[in-house]
């Protein structure tokens, strides 16, 4: 619990104090250097520093000061009003000078977290369409996002590489066979507006990259755009068809006919 109240603001001996506080009060000073292991020299100015963020509460005696812990209930719903209040100050005020940049550059960016809450961002600000290359696992993450795009009238077109559903826009299965042979199972791909593209690979240290270099992007929305059109052409053949594809053209095709047989479809 040290580790969580630093990471709010809390100093060690603050945290060391308040977490003695909540096991037993009231207490002196004193009493709480002794527990706690805080100097005495420090205890006092811990102290100072807990009630001035009105973390603890003072009674003054004839003899000392005696303190107790404000409930840890009211500390939290403080502590995450402050951190609200502190997080839309930067929000407006960072945005406000956050120039949107329109280069042709490749960046990385290495972290799952750091690369889906990028992914995010770009979901929410698309304005037109979205083209996406999805693993089960970042389905999962990004669901939300893409749930809220659909719900804001954006065209959506999804390739799949797992066994997720998805009930918004054009949705396909990549065959599995394919994707074994592609190494594409552990790769998501996200275009927004044809102006921007993530490609994310979790197999390499969840390492992103991202670009507006206008080649890349059109040739990352292209590949997304064939498959889907290959998936459209695929429900339209018939065994005889299949039959006259060359033997490792027509494992692609039934495994993803054994992956899936009933959600080959697009979705409206």
């Amino acid at each position: 619990m040290i580790k969580y109240l630093l990471a709010v603001g809390f100093t060690e001996y603050e945290a060391k104090v308040y977490l003695e506080l909540l096991r037993e009060s009231p207490s002196t000073g004193y009493q709480l250097s002794k527990r706690s292991g805080v100097p005495r020299s420090m205890v006092y100015e811990a102290l100072g520093r807990l009630s001035g963020r009105g973390a603890v509460l003072e009674s003054y005696e004839d003899r000392a000061t005696l303190y107790r812990p404000l409930p840890p209930d009211v500390l939290l719903d403080n502590l995450e009003k402050s951190q609200q209040e502190v997080i839309e100050a930067l929000r407006s005020g960072m945005s406000a000078i956050y120039a949107t940049p329109d280069e042709d550059l490749l960046w990385s960016i290495t972290g799952r977290s750091a690369a889906l809450s990028y992914a995010g961002h770009m979901i929410r600000e698309a304005k037109r369409e979205l083209m996406f290359v999805l693993s089960d696992a970042v389905l999962r993450d990004l669901r939300p996002e893409i749930q809220a795009a659909h719900e804001r009238g954006l065209n959506l077109s999804t390739l799949l590489t797992g066994d997720a559903e998805l009930p918004w826009g054009q949705v396909a299965y990549h065959p599995p066979l394919e994707s074994e042979l592609q190494q594409i199972t552990s790769t998501s791909v996200i275009v927004a507006d044809g102006g921007e593209s993530l490609i994310l690979n979790e197999k390499l240290e969840t390492t992103a990259t991202i670009t507006r270099n206008r080649n890349l992007v059109f040739i990352t929305g292209q590949f997304i755009w064939m498959e889907l059109f290959t998936q459209r052409v695929y429900a339209q053949l018939g065994n005889d068809l299949l039959a006259r594809l060359d033997a490792p053209d027509r494992a692609i095709f039934e495994s993803l006919r054994q992956h899936k047989p009933s959600d080959q479809k697009t979705q409206k």
